[in-house]
């Protein structure tokens, strides 16, 4: 300031060193004015700046408002995340630990702490590894050696490398262990209880080799064992393999029940179990089929021996959920080496003797014979050609005369199937029609008989009946009455002039099933006869169950009626059972005249046999229609 002055003083000075004061005056208060014009502008300008930095603070104010509450937000999020992945963590059905590069356990879940029954206090986190092993051993969740178990994880972390491991914890439980190395160090384990998983797996490794319903070894197992036993006959032994069959075991289910049947399985197999040694062992191969493999076997007696056990074992009652319930079986026997040291070779023989004893009427036992495999053969290529014949025409039906004891006049003709084989001749239908009951052949050979039949019998005159053989496997279909019936329309045969014979064997398979076909065809109007009466056990009790039409007295009671000591009180008691119920009785194999006589005498209706006819095919059948007719008219 006081140099501002001395400048406006020597600005009012003039040349001769005189102060001009209105001069000065003028200057000052320029001066002065100028000076207030900067302080105006100066004031202005700090105004402005302390609005500016009032707008900027309230901004900042709000901004750092807004951030805070976005922070607030992130960490409440952060909280329900950290809240939800504990929750997730520690509901998790694995345990899971997580360890640092420095050994020092970061995270533990409570599941791991529930599984082995760990105290909070020890596992959390800052424990190292080997204390977390060491506590587990104390509290006793662990079992093995701490150091050793510590540096096999160590060395596989190490490495780098993950590893799945199953260990067994004190009280038995199986637990899975997991050990997942980290990119910079440490690692996360986890622990899974797989007790469960793994006795279902070996429940299912196990159904794999043993039969659900009696536990023993099945086919599987079976011949993998006996492959082993194969390889293990020592010099100057041999090994037994016996197929057992249960003999008639499906009438055990179709007359007690499936229950009852599974019962008498799981009994038959306690007992097989206990007539083997140790060294032996028993499987069950399906449905009623066990085997047997006894090994070290020195001679065939010791085969024999236990055979013999097997049967007094196996024949004594078992109780079957209230039910006492008697068995027995077919046993065929194959030896190693001496009837194949190949598994299949063996034990298709000892299948072979199996059908073998069970062809000798069953109950009994058979050991393998060369011959039994030349029997199948022979029975394969039988039923070969059968199938080729049923394909090409090959059969043909004979038709035998039954006629009346009283006039000798013809009544009626029995249908029978004949086989003329193109190399063989004829074959009996005893060879071939066993093997067509057996491959289910029969039932379309019999529909075709019973079509062929009718259609010639509708020829005949009209008093001459048709008989038609029904085996028991055609009874088992439920169609068997309306094939009848269309085999009757095809002809125009009359529905009483066709008799059906059926045997024991169809009643005692299933009699109520049975009774009802045979009510269904006495419904239609055809007749029914009762064949081979007196050879089965309960045929008397049948006739009390069903109104036959006819009895055929069987020729094993025909053949010697002759004799002092021969049949024929059997057959007057059979005909008088048979008179009493208006039911026709004939005689089967009647070849002499002695037996026609002595047939006639004692009451018996009609007869049929070799003294009047053999079968015949249907043209010489209708010769022998004329000429019995016209014999029989020069007669009267």
């Amino acid at each position: 300031m006081r140099s501002l002055i001395l400048k406006q003083i020597a600005k009012a000075t003039d040349a001769t060193g005189a102060v001009d004061m209105n001069k000065l005056a003028a200057l000052v208060g320029g001066s002065y004015e100028e000076f207030d014009r900067d302080r105006r502008r100066t004031d202005r300008l700090m105004s402005l700046m302390i609005e500016e930095i009032d707008a900027n603070n309230c901004n900042l104010e709000q901004l750092v408002a807004k951030r805070t509450s976005e922070l607030s937000a992130r960490e409440a999020d952060l909280r329900a995340q950290n809240e939800r992945f504990d929750i997730a963590l520690n509901n998790m059905t694995q345990g899971l630990l997580l360890y640092d590069s420095s050994e020092r356990l970061i995270v533990c879940n409570q599941r791991y702490v529930e599984m082995y029954g760990m105290s909070r206090d020890v596992a959390k986190p800052g424990c190292s590894f080997r204390d977390l092993v060491v506590h587990r051993k104390d509290t006793g969740s662990f079992k093995g050696d701490v150091d050793a178990f510590c540096s096999s994880v160590l060395r596989n972390v190490a490495s780098g490398e993950v590893t799945h491991n199953v260990v067994e914890t004190a009280d038995g439980r199986s637990i899975e262990i997991v050990n997942r190395p980290l990119p910079h160090g440490g690692w996360v384990t986890t622990h899974e209880d797989v007790t469960k998983r793994k006795r279902a797996e070996e429940r299912v490794t196990h159904l794999a080799h043993y039969d659900p319903l009696t536990d023993l070894p099945n086919r599987a197992l079976f011949h993998q064992r006996l492959a082993l036993e194969l390889t293990r006959i020592a010099a100057g032994e041999q090994l037994a393999v016996l197929y057992i069959d249960i003999d008639e075991f499906k009438s055990v289910n179709d007359t007690l029940g499936h229950l009852i049947g599974d019962e008498l399985l799981k009994s038959v197999a306690v007992s097989l179990s206990r007539c083997v040694q140790e060294a032996d062992f028993v499987a069950r191969l399906g449905g009623d089929e066990f085997a047997v493999v006894q090994t070290t076997v020195k001679d065939r007696q010791e085969v024999s021996d236990l055979v013999a056990r097997i049967y007094r074992s196996i024949r004594e009652p078992y109780e079957c959920l209230g039910h006492r319930v008697t068995t027995d079986a077919s046993i065929g026997i194959a030896l190693a080496p001496q009837h194949g040291s190949d598994l299949d070779q063996l034990l298709k023989n000892a299948d072979l003797a199996m059908y073998a004893a069970k062809a000798a009427g069953r109950r009994t036992c058979r050991f393998f014979e060369p011959e039994m495999d030349a029997r199948v053969k022979a029975r394969r290529i039988l039923e070969m050609d059968l199938r080729q014949a049923m394909a090409e025409g090959g059969f043909e039906v004979y038709y035998q005369p039954c006629v009346s004891l009283a006039n000798n006049e013809i009544t009626g003709c029995e249908a029978l199937l004949r086989w003329r084989h193109p190399e063989r001749g004829m074959i009996p239908p005893s060879e071939f029609i066993p093997v067509a009951e057996e491959t289910g052949l029969i039932s379309e050979l019999g529909k075709w008989v019973l079509t062929t039949a009718c259609l010639e019998a509708a020829t005949w005159p009209g008093h001459i009946k048709l008989a038609v053989n029904v085996s028991p496997i055609q009874f088992k279909d439920d169609m068997f009455a309306l094939k009848v019936v269309a085999a009757l329309a095809a002809s125009g045969l009359a529905a009483s002039r066709l008799e059906l014979e059926i045997t024991e064997a169809v009643l005692i398979r299933d009699d109520d099933a049975a009774l009802a076909i045979l009510h269904q065809l006495r419904a239609i109007g055809v007749r029914i006869a009762l064949d081979d009466f007196g050879t089965g056990y309960s045929s008397l009790s049948y006739l009390q169950r069903f109104p036959f039409d006819k009895i055929k007295i069987d020729r094993c009671f025909v053949s010697d009626i002759a004799d002092s000591d021969g049949s024929s009180s059997i057959v007057r008691a059979v005909v008088s059972i048979a008179a009493a119920r208006n039911i026709t009785t004939t005689a089967e194999g009647v070849e002499t005249e002695e037996q026609r006589s002595l047939l006639r005498t004692v009451g018996c209706t009609e007869m049929q046999g070799y003294l009047f006819s053999p079968a015949k095919p249907a043209a010489e059948l209708k010769i022998l229609f004329f000429s019995h007719r016209t014999k029989r008219k020069a007669l009267v």
